[in-house]
């Protein structure tokens, strides 16, 4: 029989744990990495312009778009909150099988863990881009993105978690394999905006990103000790 409080545990863990880091990187995001998008927009536009002239019936087909403002920080934060509950529950989960007691501390090493999976492992082949970059086909970089994450994930817990030799090696194969594959790009690099804002753009995210996923995981540190106390092991979390 399933443990339902170990469930219930994670999900209002992961909610509060979500709601305080989507609110922390909308935060980050609106005054350190919104600037640069901005002005990347900006060199957006106007290569659209002058490659294909707006007129009305062009505004009339474009796809609905908050306002900038209030309108469009309020979705940012939906949308930053939601993503954050995502990870929040993963981490909730992949702290419920390690077994593992935690707290602050050992919450923030499972954030960088979750950083390097998530952020770090796919921008070293698909950096984060500005509006206006070229860029390959969408399928294809959201399956080699999927692939690096797994990849990522299971080659650090077979290094990370104790296992012999082979096991290791195995898992620094995997962990490395996407990259050995490479990720798909575009025939030309290129970027309507300056690299000076591209370059701005991509430290800011890196930061960003950074500050959130370490937060994330003190958060759930935190409210992980207060209300879930794991299993001993994975086996004992179906009774």
């Amino acid at each position: 029989m399933i443990n339902f409080t170990n469930i219930k545990n994670i999900i209002l863990t992961a909610a509060v744990s979500g709601l305080l880091a989507g609110l922390l990187l909308t935060i980050i995001q609106h005054f350190f990495v919104m600037p640069s998008l901005f002005e990347a927009e900006i060199f957006e536009h106007a290569a659209t312009e002058i490659s294909s002239p707006i007129t009305t019936e062009n505004h009339e087909m474009e796809e609905w778009q908050p306002e900038d403002g209030i309108e469009r920080t309020i979705y940012t934060a939906l949308a930053n909150i939601s993503m954050a509950f995502s990870f929040a529950m993963l981490l909730g989960a992949a702290i419920l099988v390690s077994g593992k007691q935690t707290n602050w501390l050992t919450g923030g090493i499972w954030g960088i863990a979750g950083y390097l999976v998530f952020f770090v492992a796919p921008a070293l082949g698909l950096p984060p881009e500005v509006p206006g970059a070229e860029a390959a086909a969408l399928k294809d970089r959201q399956l080699w993105w999927l692939a690096t994450v797994l990849a990522t994930a299971i080659g650090l817990a077979l290094l990370v978690f104790p296992g012999n030799w082979l096991l290791k090696a195995s898992g620094l194969l995997i962990l490395i394999s996407p990259h050995l594959i490479g990720a798909p790009q575009p025939e030309v690099h290129a970027s309507a905006a300056p690299q000076s804002i591209v370059k701005s753009f991509i430290n800011a995210a890196i930061i960003a990103n950074l500050i959130f996923w370490l937060a994330l995981g003190i958060f759930q540190g935190i409210f992980t000790k207060k209300g879930l106390q794991p299993r001993a092991n994975a086996l004992n979390y179906i009774n």
